[in-house]
């Protein structure tokens, strides 16, 4: 193993990183800038989980406790930008970085050049849009959807809002252009397109979704600056204007969101669970047509988020089957997860009970889905709990479950040292019991008929609410587990080069922690080959 590794890596002192800042401002290097997104985005995991704090500990018990609902409500809009834009998806650009060179065989990201700036526009992005807070006016108010009217009303930060969103949005294409130039031209030789794994896959796949739906974003919010600054009537009906035609344009970007930050989780799971229950992945092929067809469904979904604004009869009709056919390539992809585990010889570190987490509480989140996707049902259930509940079954036990479980299956070959598994099955069961006491709870509060962003509540609604927001505060704070596993994770034993005994693939054959140069040159594909 180490002559093979010795063979495909470069260990010369003059390719070394730079000492200082230096390394960290100008690098091209596709590990120092994966590592950049992924520590950027565990900074903005926290910040946005101070304002679900805020958001919870308001909402514990009935009236107005500790902020006014004017900062209530830009609370929810500031966590949602940021959980979604600073923290899920800059981590899975970070996973990409990171992993898809080693993954694929290639010495480095097809645009070094453009990788560095894609990554230092985002601290950028957010620093505009947390310097909000401290506007005349306030933050951002309105729902991270940003509908008008009401987005209109916000104060001096509204020009900031649409800057930093144009910026995130730049991010994401440069990063998705480098994925998809990378992944077509730089594979080794023997590795054709259906050899690669899921996760390379899903994050191709992913890459063409991002190019396609941010610039329609970005597109929607300058017709709201229009709107707001030239005159413009777009989304005004005074002017003869459509809010609602917003709401179309939001949501065609909207809807291929949910899964540019789900897809990217389906790959790292598809690499667990093999891995863990020493198997090969169960139907590989129908996991990337799955995810093909994923991909293409989001973009005729969207207006199931719009039931209640009066589409015609068809309209609704095609959007409740539209949506209920994509729970079937979603059903495929658990099939063949629970299938790669029928009979495997299974066990349970960390990564697996995390990927284990995510297919049972995905899956629960799913099939809430299913019960907003049918029209009728959908007007009693819209702009309640529910979704809410909905909606945080997918993000937090899906996208971020899957995110914690690829930190803990890579950390090793990042660092060259096992982590402590103790610590990290701990922060597996405390993240696992507090995320369900916090979002289950809200299934009920929706049923019951709470709406949503409100700060405070009849007394019918106090004592689930209560639970729910014990289990934020546990939640959050099972967190700095996973922050003390990060600080001691070279306390640990030296990790070999293959870390995990039922790992395959390319990423496996170089030393732990990965050199800064791996693959001078192309490799051979025969750890993919080989039999389980």
């Amino acid at each position: 193993m180490a002559t093979a590794a010795a063979d495909i890596t470069d260990h010369h002192d003059d390719h070394g990183p730079a000492k200082g800042i230096g390394r960290w401002l100008f690098s091209t290097n596709h590990k120092d800038i994966g590592t950049m997104y992924l520590l950027f985005s565990l900074v903005m995991f926290f910040v946005g989980g101070a304002m679900a704090m805020v958001i919870r500990s308001e909402l514990a018990v009935p009236g107005l406790q500790f902020v006014d609902p004017g900062f209530f409500n830009s609370m929810t809009t500031m966590h949602a930008l940021i959980m979604v834009f600073g923290a899920v998806m800059p981590a899975f650009v970070g996973l990409a970085n990171w992993m898809i060179p080693l993954m694929i065989g290639a010495p480095d990201m097809a645009l070094p050049r453009m990788n560095n700036w894609s990554f230092w526009i985002l601290p950028v992005a957010f620093g505009i849009l947390l310097s909000t807070l401290f506007m005349p006016g306030g933050a951002p108010a309105s729902g991270w959807t940003m509908y008008p009217p009401l987005v209109l009303q916000t104060g001096d930060a509204f020009p900031f809002l649409i800057f930093s969103v144009h910026l995130m949005g730049i991010s994401s294409i440069m990063g998705s252009i480098n994925v998809i130039v990378t992944i077509i031209n730089m594979r080794a030789p023997d590795m054709s397109l259906l050899k690669m794994p899921i996760f390379v896959w899903t994050w191709l796949i992913t890459a063409y979704l991002l190019i396609a739906v941010m610039p329609v974003l970005a597109g929607a919010v300058t017709m709201l600056l229009t709107d707001q600054f030239f005159g413009t009537s777009f989304f005004l009906a005074a002017g003869g204007g459509d809010p609602v035609m917003f709401q179309h344009i939001f949501w065609f970007f909207g809807h291929p969101e949910v899964y540019i930050m789900i897809l990217p989780a389906f790959g790292v799971v598809s690499e667990i669970i093999p891995t863990f229950s020493r198997k090969k992945l169960f139907g590989h092929d129908s996991m990337v047509y799955a995810a093909s067809s994923i991909a293409f469904l989001s973009f005729i979904v969207w207006a199931h988020h719009m039931f209640t604004v009066g589409m015609p009869l068809t309209g609704q009709l095609f959007f409740m089957f539209a949506t209920m056919l994509i729970a079937v390539p979603t059903g495929v992809k658990v099939f063949n997860w629970v299938a790669t585990m029928w009979r495997g010889s299974m066990t349970f570190e960390t990564p697996m009970l995390f990927a284990l987490a995510f297919v049972f509480l995905f899956t629960i989140g799913g099939f809430s889905g299913l019960m907003l996707a049918i029209q009728p049902a959908d007007v009693q259930y819209h702009d309640t709990y529910f979704v809410v509940a909905h909606f945080h079954y997918v993000l937090v036990p899906g996208s971020i479950f899957a995110l914690m479980a690829g930190a803990y299956y890579w950390l090793p070959k990042w660092t060259g040292y096992y982590y402590n598994e103790t610590l990290g099955k701990l922060h597996f069961w405390m993240s696992t019991i507090f995320v369900n006491v916090t979002f289950f709870p809200m299934h009920f509060l929706g049923l019951a008929g709470m709406p949503r962003r409100i700060p405070d509540y009849s007394t019918q609604f106090a004592d689930f609410n209560f639970i729910a927001s014990i289990g934020a505060m546990g939640f959050g704070l099972s967190q700095l587990i996973f922050l003390l596993v990060l600080l001691t994770a070279k306390k640990g034993a030296k990790a070999d080069d293959r870390v995990w005994e039922g790992a395959h693939g390319l990423e496996w054959t170089v030393p732990s922690p990965a050199p800064w140069h791996t693959f001078t040159t192309p490799p051979k594909n025969r750890i993919a080959e080989e039999s389980f």
